[in-house]
């Protein structure tokens, strides 16, 4: 019986080498190895971005412009023909809501890509005794103690586009108005962080004084006393 079941092995293997070589190859050879993941190309289409212009300009031409597009969308005004009270209702007012909110949430991240915080040869108004601005050098230095902090008012500014995006969605005209409030919060609070903290105390000074006149619920912006931005 063992002389008989040695010559019967090689005769059925080579019967499975004759049927098929797929049979032969997966039977009595071993297993070739899965070839490798194809991945996807990454240097010549998700590059580094090379910056155009300053955080300065940047802000001046494409982030302060499109946020008035949120800013604008509801208002009141008063004036000697009477009160006008704007929101948006067609469909054209809240496309331009969406696109100044897709615009904001995506502009914010180009915050992120390192670039001169000034043109070459502007200084801000950062020049002489008591100067109210910082200089672009003192901007990138307080940047570099704490770039958490600098992150966490980037992501601010694009929460803010986020949300109004989802306001979008449900055409609440009366969310607007705190989104409202709070990107100008978000644009504020950047701003006397990094390009004028000198008026920090002096807006501190007024809004308690607001408080003293017109009780916890006073506030600046809806007094016409807006900041720059």
């Amino acid at each position: 019986m063992l002389n008989a079941r040695t010559r019967l092995f090689p005769v059925a293997c080579a019967g499975l080498f004759v049927i098929g070589v797929g049979a032969f190859t997966a039977t009595c050879s071993p297993s070739k190895p899965a070839p490798a993941p194809v991945t996807a190309p990454t240097s010549a289409l998700w590059g580094e971005i090379t910056p155009v212009v300053s955080v300065k300009e940047l802000m001046r031409d494409l982030i302060d412009p499109i946020a008035d597009n949120i800013f604008e969308s509801v208002k009141i005004v008063v004036d000697h023909k009477g009160t006008v009270f704007t929101e948006p209702r067609t469909d054209a007012d809240w496309d331009r809501v969406r696109v100044g909110a897709v615009t904001m949430a995506e502009a914010a991240s180009l915050l992120k890509i390192q670039r001169p915080f000034a043109p070459p040869g502007d200084l801000n108004d950062s020049v002489g005794p008591e100067a109210p601005e910082l200089s672009p050098d003192q901007i990138k230095a307080k940047l570099e103690r704490d770039p958490v902090m600098w992150n966490a008012r980037i992501q601010t500014l694009r929460n803010v586009g986020l949300a109004v995006l989802e306001i979008v969605k449900e055409r609440n005209a009366e969310k607007l108005w705190d989104a409202g409030e709070n990107l100008d919060t978000a644009c504020e609070n950047c701003h006397i962080d990094y390009w004028y903290p000198g008026d920090k105390a002096l807006l501190q000074k007024l809004d308690r004084r607001l408080e003293e006149l017109y009780g916890k619920r006073a506030d600046r912006k809806q007094l016409g006393m807006t900041p720059r931005r």
